[in-house]
């Protein structure tokens, strides 16, 4: 079967708190509400919804959003879960539309760590083995995670907290160009090593925000898009990427520690359905739980060899007029945490034109790359040809 060109047709998002007055149940029909109005799309034409396949049927389950606004649906489906599931949600809406079993898909995530108790660290608690061999000794929570990722980085390959801080740095200015971004505040090179060190030698600043919002997408097929309200953003290619580990060895058991698993894989096929090369992608928006996570997928998806990371981002540069524009609405360390959905929000709007003072110029092609160990997705997006 030759699957149909798909593109994405609306975009919604509410405003990323730390803690929110609404339930995530009403932040994401509040999302949903905003990409069917964005696209100029009811309700009823949607006939289709995708999601995570872990996080939202436990706590936003696609039945209920399909209650609320009255749509009938005729394909229902979640791949993977977090970021890996939200970057493959098109790849669904394509399996659905080209079938003939949808017509209109809609994908929504959203959570509410920063109101639960547990936030995000409650997470990993769905895993027996970090239950049992891991925090009852203290090694409890992502920070501590990723500063051994850092600091074995900094051993193997001579990585900086200077290079780290032009990570948190840059996404900060990038932020401030954004009127939704969550993180306000202006921060110097001054004020990133001014900050409170989390776990050595990761510092706030290197640490996502903790966040209560959500965002959705609409997609249809490319032939249809182009009689819907906006300018469609096609679907170039999409990417799934696995390896045969579980979450209790995820992030901190893996036989090769400096390792992101599935990323190369997910890169690889993505690129090729596309038929491009890294080179020709304009700007990228990549899962930065930690200003180290950033940097080793910017390696793992195959923009600079393992190692390169630090002179990657020295060279060629990362803000909005950088060689390679990443994070450009600030990303998880200075936007918002909703695992990654705000990054294909953030890809739609670049490519629409429609980024403000943190457009690139010229943009094409964009590539988001979400992280959920041991799975990863890649999503290449593209500027409408009309």
């Amino acid at each position: 079967m030759s699957l149909e060109p798909v593109a994405i047709v609306g975009i919604g998002e509410t405003r990323p708190v730390r803690r929110s007055e609404k339930s995530l149940r009403g932040l994401v029909i509040e999302a949903v509400q905003a990409a069917l109005a964005d696209a100029g799309l009811k309700p009823t034409d949607v006939d289709a919804i995708v999601t995570d396949g872990l996080v939202m049927p436990n706590t936003v389950p696609r039945d209920f959003v399909a209650a609320q606004f009255g749509i009938d649906r005729r394909f229902d489906g979640g791949l993977s879960y977090t970021g890996a599931g939200i970057a493959n949600a098109p790849k669904l809406a394509q399996f659905a539309i080209s079938s003939g079993q949808a017509d209109v898909v809609l994908c929504y995530f959203g959570v509410d760590w920063g109101t639960r108790a547990s936030g995000p660290y409650g997470f990993h608690d769905l895993y027996e083995g970090k239950g049992t061999f891991e925090k009852p000794y203290g090694f409890s929570a992502q920070p501590s995670y990723f500063a051994l990722w850092a600091t074995r980085y900094m051993h193997e390959y001579g990585l900086t907290e200077q290079d780290l801080a032009t990570i948190a740095v840059t996404q900060r200015q990038n932020a401030l160009l954004r009127e939704l971004a969550q993180a306000k505040s202006p921060m110097s090179y001054d004020d990133y090593f001014a900050a409170r060190v989390v776990s050595s030698p990761l510092r706030v600043p290197d640490c996502c925000l903790i966040t209560d919002g959500a965002a959705a997408f609409v997609m249809t097929s490319r032939e249809r898009a182009r009689d819907l309200r906006q300018p469609p953003v096609q679907v170039l290619g999409v990417g799934f990427g696995s390896e045969p580990i579980s979450g209790d060895d995820g992030f901190t058991q893996p036989g090769g520690m400096m390792h992101i698993t599935g990323a190369k894989a997910a890169a690889d096929r993505a690129l090729g359905e596309a038929g491009i090369g890294l080179a020709d992608v304009n700007f990228a928006e990549i899962y930065d739980c930690f200003t180290i996570s950033c940097l080793m997928q910017l390696e793992a998806i195959g923009f600079c060899e393992r190692g390169e990371g630090p002179a990657f981002i020295r060279e060629i540069g990362l803000g909005i007029g950088g060689g390679l524009p990443v994070n450009t609405h600030g990303g998880l360390l200075s936007h918002s945490y909703l695992l990654g959905i705000e990054h294909i929000i953030e890809g739609v709007r670049q490519l629409r034109g429609q980024a403000g003072d943190a457009q690139v110029s010229d943009a094409e092609i964009g590539l988001v790359g979400l992280l959920s160990n041991p799975d990863y997705g890649v999503l290449l997006l593209g500027r409408d040809a009309r």
